[in-house]
């Protein structure tokens, strides 16, 4: 795991815990790298003494710019969370894409109906490659970087404010609000008809447990956690994820966080 800050992450324990399921030997350690870090890291994986990594937060920019090759969803998103390598070349793919497909049918969330998007940054964008066909509504803060980010990745949707409710709407929340607590601003929630809440700390966002209240099927930060980790653990190991075994590691690293 490549990124700053990276001591919270639990993606060690859960990569941990399936390689000791899938009987494969090796180690995956998180490591706090700032962008000249990055590029020794690459160079690592280029020359076969990493095997692969994760990337997180600031740096799944420039991982896109670092690897050789990039997979087209990646490419359209221009951010990259799992660097590997084939014939000394880096390649490079967002496996995020996955981790919101993938929590999302785990939920239950609605197949047909719209989807508020709140933020503009890596995390909205896999979101809205991953929704991609859908009635899709984009808020951000500033919404001249919806605009742009639409325009990069080539997708048609309608751009709102942040506290703008989409009524009937699943929201995708895609900022940290609530990772220390906050509530999602305006009635965006209460508006909803579910919510994929990306942002988790030690418990239960105050969006997600609004949402409960209110009777609304709820994906959280630690599914698409678990879904993208399995989507590269498969694509560095070519075998199916020891799922079980990796979201036991999952809670139990979160019950020792909180």
């Amino acid at each position: 795991m490549l990124g700053d800050p990276v001591s919270h992450s639990l993606s060690p324990a859960i990569h941990a815990a399936a390689l000791a399921a899938a009987g494969i030997s090796g180690e995956y350690a998180a490591r706090r790298v700032d962008s000249e870090g990055m590029r020794r890291a690459v160079a690592e994986i280029r020359d076969g003494v990493l095997s692969g990594a994760n990337v997180t937060m600031p740096h799944k920019g420039l991982a896109a710019d670092l690897a050789d090759r990039l997979e087209p969803r990646a490419m359209r998103a221009r951010s990259v969370n799992t660097l590997w390598s084939e014939e000394r070349s880096v390649l490079g793919d967002s496996t995020d894409i996955d981790g919101v497909v993938t929590a999302w049918g785990w939920a239950g969330l609605p197949e047909d109906a719209p989807v508020l998007v709140l933020g503009s940054g890596g995390a909205a964008a896999a979101a809205i490659l991953a929704l991609e066909g859908r009635q899709l509504t984009v808020a951000a803060r500033r919404p001249e970087r919806a605009e742009e980010l639409l325009a990069t990745l080539g997708v048609d949707a309608r751009v709102a404010p942040l506290d703008a409710p989409c009524p009937g709407a699943v929201v995708v929340n895609a900022t940290p609000i609530g990772m220390h607590g906050e509530a999602l601003p305006g009635e965006v929630v209460t508006a909803a008809s579910g919510l994929f809440d990306m942002a988790y700390g030690s418990g239960p966002t105050p969006a997600v447990q609004l949402a409960r209240r209110l009777g609304l099927p709820v994906a959280e930060g630690p599914d698409m956690l678990l879904a993208q980790a399995a989507a590269s653990f498969t694509i560095w190991t070519g075998i199916d994820p020891p799922l079980d075994e990796m979201r036991a590691a999952l809670v139990a690293g979160m019950g020792r966080s909180g």
